[in-house]
């Protein structure tokens, strides 16, 4: 049977195929537009499959409060073409729908609710794959938060769908919920607090402080006897410098072995001189830095002029009491 081109259009209207890939569907279904319907299909899993090991670093982000409860998620993608797409945001849109009226908790269950596809009840699952078929590109769903309870505001980064915040605070506030959420945007917390820090982060923050800490003592001890030889410890402060700055004259061959000798000597000399009380008392200094800047509660808020005040006391000024609850962030950049 021959494919007329009222055909091809009447199955791309259906499925959202490229004219290409309806006529091949519809030639080898003779016809059949049902058939050719369920071809399209079946090549979104092919298509998926093929494509399971590319890289989905562009999508669209998108976040939701309703009766209580907040979510947001991020259905992934390979291109930011295919992510701009107004079809692509509605199914984003349509799964963020399902996903909070089911008051979903996880992104397994995202998975196996309903959404209407093609005029068709189907899975979120198998909707994502028949997309995926569609447009070419490997999807997949990522960065399902939630929130529950009162006073949650959702915040989308510039409107450009690829960073979402949700935060919830105390009382209700919009003013200070919408301006808490771009900061969180912005500044990206690890944690609401210090005490909210996991284990593993302090004990790893710690591990560095200490070893930047012993590395910065060497290093002085090294300038010091560097100076005192008369070699610019600028020119010598590593291997691939020091045989730059021979090959352009800079520093003599030998002052750059001495440099290397004093290098040597004087480090293995002032590690085992450290003082260990110091260092633990200025790697502790490095910590509470790591918490003011990374916590949000203690991060330096940045939405307002004047005074700088932490998040927790610009809240408290605008009204007294309030804080943040808790908070959410996903970007699709991954930071």
């Amino acid at each position: 049977m021959a494919v007329t081109i009222e055909d091809i259009k009447k199955l791309r209207t259906m499925t959202g195929a490229g004219m290409k890939d309806c006529k091949k569907a519809l030639t080898e279904a003779d016809g059949d537009i049902k058939k050719a319907v369920e071809l399209v299909r079946e090549r979104g899993l092919a298509i998926a499959a093929k494509r399971s090991d590319r890289t989905t670093s562009n999508g669209c982000v998108l976040a939701k409060y309703e009766n209580g409860f907040a979510a947001m998620i991020a259905l992934k993608c390979e291109t930011d073409f295919v992510a701009n797409g107004a079809d692509y945001i509605k199914l984003t849109q349509d799964i963020l729908d399902a996903a909070v009226a089911a008051r979903a908790q996880t992104l397994e269950e995202v998975n196996e609710l309903t959404v209407n596809y093609d005029g068709e009840d189907v899975k979120v699952a198998d909707a994502v794959t028949r997309r995926s078929g569609v447009v070419g590109e490997k999807m997949e769903l990522d960065g399902y938060n939630v929130l529950e309870g009162d006073n949650i505001y959702t915040y989308d980064h510039m409107g450009r769908h690829m960073l979402c915040t949700l935060v919830q605070l105390s009382d209700a506030n919009e003013d200070a919920g919408h301006k808490v959420a771009m900061q969180v945007a912005a500044m990206k917390p690890v944690a609401l607090d210090e005490a909210s820090v996991p284990e593993s982060v302090k004990e790893e923050e710690l591990k560095v402080a200490i070893m930047k800490t012993r590395e910065e003592q060497i290093q002085r001890q090294v300038n010091v006897a560097l100076k005192k030889a008369g070699v610019n410890a600028n020119l010598v402060d590593s291997e691939d410098h020091i045989e730059s700055n021979v090959a352009k004259g800079w520093l003599s061959q030998e002052d750059a072995d001495k440099a290397r000798e004093i290098i040597s000597t004087v480090s293995v000399e002032a590690a085992g001189k450290l003082n260990e009380n110091m260092i633990q008392n200025i790697a502790k200094g490095r910590m509470a830095k790591f918490f003011k800047e990374n916590c949000l509660v203690d991060q330096e808020f940045q939405f307002e002029e004047g005074d700088k005040k932490t998040v927790s006391q610009w809240l408290d000024a605008q009204a007294k009491g309030l804080k943040v609850a808790a908070y959410k962030r996903f970007s699709l950049s991954g930071d």
